[in-house]
């Protein structure tokens, strides 16, 4: 395939992440299919998707008069089938889950045309645990995307063994058709580069608070009033979803086995306590934070006014 090949973008789980690549790629000129299997999570993309663009209009990154025309290219189904016709490149963005990927994979492997190629939005899992499952090695590889995409618009690459190089090529190229940065990884690397360092600050901040050092207001207080950022580390995993970071510590805590490190699995348990009792953030209404109206957004915060 061409960039030129590529008309029709599936994304594959309708969450936030897939919700924000579906509309990145919208707004720049593609048809896209939001998949689901729950008709109440499209229902909230739907919803969500407007927020988004009356967001992007309010900030002028978008013109009004180009509203009605993005959300034409936008589609939302419930039904695997309808979803895998036609598309050109799949991006899966369902819970850090191996066993889920690879059953999504499997999935669409037998539904989407031979020429789709395949990709996923994975914070950290290799791509060795579920590229199998894809049916497809030479047309998969991870293209990792941040939150919000149309910011902080780096996206990694990272190739499985049997990725082809006409398929990373296409990838690139794909990635700045949809006003991204493609960061290409030379050799395969849990949690790629951004999320290498944002991992670390979040164990940090994590350990902080479990070691009774500090409380997570300040902890991310601290983090904020020094480096002048609008969100600390506990309201990054607030929006990144707690559910989400806690499979992306677990998985860490797997890899760091062998240096016999416990502190990954401190972080884990930290995280799976509150998911445990359905707070996963900013979806859920409340995680570290209550949310929609976060304390960190609020006037004070850093000052205790």
């Amino acid at each position: 395939m061409k960039l030129e090949d590529i008309r029709h973008i599936l994304i594959v789980g309708a969450g936030i992440m897939g919700q924000q690549v579906g509309l990145q790629c919208a707004m720049h000129g593609y048809n896209v299919t939001l998949f689901d299997i729950a008709p109440e999570v499209l229902e909230t993309a739907t919803s969500q998707l407007k927020v988004y663009i009356t967001q992007l209009v309010t900030e002028g990154r978008l013109n009004r008069e180009e509203v009605d025309s993005i959300l034409s290219r936008i589609t939302t189904t419930d039904d695997p089938k309808k979803a895998a016709a036609g598309a050109d490149l799949l991006s899966e963005s369902v819970p850090e889950d191996p066993k889920l990927k690879s059953e999504i994979f499997a999935q669409f492997n037998q539904l989407c045309p031979p020429r789709t190629i395949f990709t996923t939005n994975t914070s950290t899992l290799l791509l060795s645990k579920i590229a199998k499952a894809s049916g497809r090695p030479a047309q998969f590889a991870s293209l990792h995307f941040h939150h919000h995409v149309w910011e902080a618009n780096v996206v990694d690459i990272m190739p499985y063994s049997g990725t082809s190089r006409e398929t990373m090529e296409l990838l690139h190229a794909f990635a700045k058709r949809i006003g991204q940065i493609p960061i290409m990884l030379k050799k395969k690397s849990i949690g790629y580069v951004f999320n290498t360092m944002l991992n670390a600050l979040n164990g940090a901040a994590i350990l902080l608070a479990t070691n009774g050092v500090a409380s997570v207001r300040d902890i991310d207080r601290a983090w904020m009033g020094i480096t002048k950022m609008p969100i600390g580390p506990f309201g990054i995993m607030d929006l990144i979803g707690l559910d989400t970071a806690w499979y992306i510590a677990k998985e860490w805590a797997n890899w760091e086995k062998m240096l016999d490190d416990q502190q990954f699995q401190a972080i884990a348990d930290f995280l799976k306590e509150r998911v445990d009792k359905g707070q996963l953030g900013a979806k859920s209404g409340k995680g570290f934070y209550n949310h929609p109206n976060p304390d960190f957004l609020q006037p004070g915060f850093l000052t205790d006014e």
